[in-house]
């Protein structure tokens, strides 16, 4: 599928949040607006870059390490919508691993104005009581 340039520039604008994310740097907000959109699960939704900080420092009290699987990263571009569907995996500082994630990023002028994260923040699968299947696996 051929992009064009403003759509190849929201999928890299989307990597780019991911990179970052990855090596835990709050230069991450400078790629919303001011006013982005943030959901999580179990955080909620919530406006601006103090609340996207906000999400961040919160979620890197409790994970020692994470990261994006870049190269299977599946972009899908639809105006100023991009979905990043691929797989995250990490590390808490209890030392349980995981691996989840896909993200929908909404564009206004050039930055990302929403992001909505479909991840379950359970990443250690301490919750195991609520799985309805799957409980033997090791992750």
């Amino acid at each position: 599928m051929t992009h064009t340039a403003a759509e190849k520039a929201t999928i890299e604008t989307a990597n780019e949040y991911s990179r970052r994310v990855d090596a835990g740097s709050a230069d991450l907000i400078d790629l919303c607006t001011d006013d982005v959109e943030i959901y999580f699960p179990k955080f909620g939704v919530a406006i601006g870059k103090p609340a996207l900080r906000e999400l961040a420092t919160v979620l890197f009290t409790r994970l020692r390490q994470l990261s994006h699987d870049h190269d299977s990263l599946l972009c899908i571009v639809d105006g100023d919508h991009v979905v990043v569907e691929g797989t995250s995996r990490g590390t808490t500082h209890d030392g349980l691993s995981w691996a989840a994630g896909h993200n929908v990023f909404h564009f206004g002028e050039g930055k990302i104005a929403r992001v909505h994260i479909h991840i379950d923040p359970d990443y250690g699968g301490q919750d195991r009581d609520r799985f309805l299947w799957g409980t033997d696996r090791p992750w």
